[in-house]
């Protein structure tokens, strides 16, 4: 069977990030603007993080096997596992929310839509600072990884 439609959103939207992090090399995770910025690696631990945050407090059972990132660095193998491993926990929370929970998710309002519309807005936003960050510290991502991060209909 398939997927409901919004999470299928979800997880075409989560499959970008890894898509990202595929394409850049190990050493310009470490690639910052300043000091007073994060890190790339820092950047997609914040994703992951915000996720573990969210199932704590909407479906706490999700979060069995998942642990937050912590430090600045980390292998990219890691932390491409813990993303896989956060987006399909919420995969799940928002599936179960559309089956079975007329559509909510515990603490959020108004409904499961608005909230995977939320962490989409959320993570989109980091994944720019992400682009900018490469792009800012002599890292830039090949054209064809930027056009990538859009089709969506082949992600």
């Amino acid at each position: 069977m398939a997927d409901d439609p919004l999470v299928e959103t979800w997880r075409i939207h989560d499959r970008i990030h890894r898509y990202l992090l595929d394409a850049i090399p190990e050493e310009s995770l470490d690639a910052t603007l300043g000091p007073k910025f994060r890190p790339v690696f820092k950047q997609f631990a914040h994703i992951h993080n915000v996720r573990l945050m969210w199932l704590k407090s909407a479906a706490p059972k999700l979060l069995e096997g998942l642990a937050k990132i912590e430090g600045d660095s980390g292998p990219k193998a890691d932390l491409a596992k813990a993303l896989e491993a956060s987006g399909e926990a919420i995969a799940t929370l928002v599936a179960k929310a559309v089956a079975d929970d007329n559509g909510r998710i515990k603490g959020f309002k108004p409904h499961a839509t608005a909230f995977v519309g939320y962490l989409i807005a959320h993570e989109a936003h980091h994944r720019g600072q992400i682009g900018w960050t490469l792009k800012g510290s002599g890292h830039a991502l090949p054209q064809k990884v930027a056009f990538g991060l859009w089709e969506w209909s082949v992600r």
